[in-house]
């Protein structure tokens, strides 16, 4: 049996979270075997039933009053009773900021080795093997866990979600005991930013600046390209959050967020390492710089060189016909 925690965010399972639930199905598949999902504090009814929709058997309902709010402590907590209690072959989570939060927590718990940001995996024999980007992206290596259960958290927007089969399944409330001395700090809230963008690490599209921006006032360029593509986002370098040009949930690199997206668009980024670290996994690159041996050109499968500001306009208004006739 593999399992998977599904993160709830606004009352719906987070798509990551549903990514891995549909991989965990593939690998189960080929394993012979079944998933099942682990869900914490009070889980609104629709969330039950995409779960189900994407391929879970059964979902254990973790319940305590302390687990209302997201907490390191408790949720770890929470996660190593069910482990104990149900005995999973694996417990996969989502790479995202809360699955690289607990993650490692529950895996320390149960005293057992983790593979994390996984971008692919495989059946082999018997056994699981999960590759994931080392050396800043350079290399990818291939791993086996030795110990049980496997715990991994895979990339999100790398895995295809599985198509929805809305079979219901079998839902399972389990009491679990969260000390109240255990918890050292709760998530107070959750500030959306206005405008109500979505992250960057589910975004299929993102639309990014960098340095070449030259001013803050000129990311609004992005933010019109941006409104354009459907479940597209705001992305930047960190040269231009370092310089206050835009807050730091839009930063993507080693130091801020990777991304997987269908479409990586990079505007007057030169390609720092650091940066194309976070964006390798990207399925396709669109570079636009006024240097013809900025390193993004590198890595990027189409480029123009050239103003970005003349660019961007006319990009806009060709995206919104292609879009209308589509």
């Amino acid at each position: 049996m593999l399992s998977v925690f599904i993160e709830v965010r606004d009352g719906k399972a987070k798509k990551g979270s549903l990514e891995v639930l549909s991989e965990a199905g593939r690998l189960a598949d080929a394993l012979g075997t079944d998933v099942v999902a682990a869900m914490a504090g009070p889980v609104p009814e629709d969330a039950f039933s995409e779960v189900f929709a994407y391929g879970a058997s059964k979902i254990y309902s973790l319940e305590n009053p302390r687990l209302g709010s997201y907490s390191s402590q408790g949720f770890a907590i929470a996660l190593g009773a069910f482990v104990r209690e149900v005995r999973p072959e694996a417990l996969f989570f989502a790479a995202t900021a809360m699955g690289k939060d607990l993650a490692p927590r529950v895996a320390a718990r149960l005293g057992v080795s983790m593979a994390s940001d996984c971008t692919k995996t495989a059946v082999k024999g018997d056994a699981i093997e999960f590759t994931r980007p080392i050396y800043a992206g350079k290399a990818l290596l291939s791993v086996r866990l030795k110990s049980s259960p496997l715990v991994a958290t895979f990339r999100p927007n790398v895995f295809a979600l599985r198509p929805p089969e809305g079979k219901p399944g079998e839902r399972i409330a389990m009491p679990v005991d969260v000390p109240e001395s255990a918890v050292r700090g709760l998530a107070a809230g959750v500030i959306i930013e206005q405008g109500g963008e979505i992250d960057v690490t589910e975004a299929d599209i993102i639309v990014s600046g960098g340095r070449g921006m030259k001013a803050p006032e000129n990311f609004a360029l992005l933010q019109e390209l941006s409104a354009v593509l459907p479940r597209s986002a705001v992305g930047a370098s960190r040269s231009a959050v370092d310089s206050g040009w835009i807050g730091h949930q839009h930063q993507v690199g080693q130091t801020g967020k990777t991304v997987s997206p269908a479409v990586y668009m990079a505007f007057g980024i030169s390609g720092a390492i650091q940066h194309l670290a976070g964006i390798s996994s990207s399925k396709y690159i669109v570079a636009v710089n006024k240097d013809p041996e900025a390193p993004i050109f590198k890595v990027a499968d189409y480029g123009i060189v050239g103003d970005l500001f003349e660019v961007i306009p006319p990009l806009k208004e060709a995206l919104k016909k292609a879009i209308a006739e589509s």
